[in-house]
């Protein structure tokens, strides 16, 4: 019946698409999802920002557990709600009138926004392959910008650019994150130690800028400061005084590190850890072997990679201690 309302329509776009989204629907219901997805395209092509036909595409998709073809319709669907804000006013319209035009058609889109948004980050978080994965976190921060699964995303995207070594596309995926979200914690501490890693000139001056920004964006001793900001702060500061000791700026890492110790202990075991050995090392170049020692026996208790580490460089002092006495 709704092949023939699709023939008898066919001049008109809106008509196709409804008609085309019904046969759709019927080949979903009747276990044929392969023809439930050809029809849900050639709806698509007829009505190519239709959010409500790009999600039941999504549901097919999934239901094929085709997650290439999921990601495909939920970043197309992202990218169409996002484009309502950006749609040129009619002439005759009044800036109010627009306005809540915009505001009436977000709403309208927000729910199957959030739906393609919850089904591409269960498609990344289901994805086994590094470099697929990869692929998918690429497509999907432009189109769900400030998503409510940053911090999650950022986290995979980190995994699977360490799996595959690629730094250079990791920095390119920070970079492109920041131009649409310049104060997303998680990218800025991406990139800061991503850069404090790198030997390349100027990585540096970027570590130290990425890292301060994301110390300003957490503003860690407000008092509505929670522990995921403190905790980012507290790793924004370890890799700022990181930065300074690669340079050779022992004195203005001190204090940095310091600051750090005091955001890491009792939340996270390895920051901290990591933090008490490069501050044990600064106070051990500066000979303040005191210091050194104390910051040192606190990091040699904790079990991880900076642990035989923290024990040779804490043997060091102590000799140096014993000699100078």
């Amino acid at each position: 019946m709704y092949e023939d309302f699709v023939q008898k329509f066919s001049s008109n776009p809106a008509a196709v698409a409804y008609g085309n989204w019904q046969i759709s629907q019927y080949y979903q219901n009747a276990g044929d999802l392969q023809k439930a997805l050809d029809y849900g395209d050639k709806a698509l092509a007829s009505s190519p920002h239709n959010l409500d036909i790009l999600v039941s595409q999504a549901g097919i998709a999934q239901q094929m557990k085709n997650n290439s073809k999921l990601m495909d319709y939920s970043v197309r669907g992202g990218e169409a709600y996002n484009s309502i804000s950006k749609q040129a006013k009619p002439e005759g319209l009044s800036d109010q009138d627009f306005a809540t035009r915009i505001e009436e058609e977000k709403n309208s889109g927000k729910s199957s926004y959030e739906s393609l948004e919850a089904a591409a980050y269960n498609a990344i978080a289901g994805e086994n392959s590094a470099k697929t994965r990869m692929s998918y976190i690429e497509r999907f921060t432009p189109a769900f910008p400030k998503s409510r699964f940053e911090e999650q995303v950022t986290s995979y995207a980190m995994v699977s650019l360490s799996e595959l070594k690629d730094t250079s596309r990791l920095i390119s995926y920070g970079e492109k994150s920041l131009a649409v979200n310049p104060n997303s914690l998680p990218t800025l501490l991406l990139l800061a130690n991503t850069y404090v890693e790198d030997s390349k000139p100027g990585s540096m001056n970027k570590a130290v800028t990425y890292a301060q920004k994301a110390i300003a964006v957490a503003k860690a001793d407000a008092p509505d400061a929670d522990r995921s900001r403190k905790l980012s702060a507290g790793v924004a500061h370890y890799t700022l005084g990181y930065a300074y000791l690669k340079e050779d700026k022992t004195v203005a890492a001190i204090p940095e590190l310091k600051t750090a110790s005091g955001l890491l202990k009792g939340q996270d075991d390895q920051y901290y850890a990591m933090t008490m050995f490069r501050l044990g090392w600064a106070y051990a170049k500066l000979n303040k072997v005191t210091e050194a020692r104390e910051v040192l026996v606190e990091a040699v208790k904790i079990p991880g990679p900076v642990q035989q580490p923290s024990q040779d460089l804490l043997a060091k002092v102590n000799a140096a201690r014993a000699k100078g006495k």
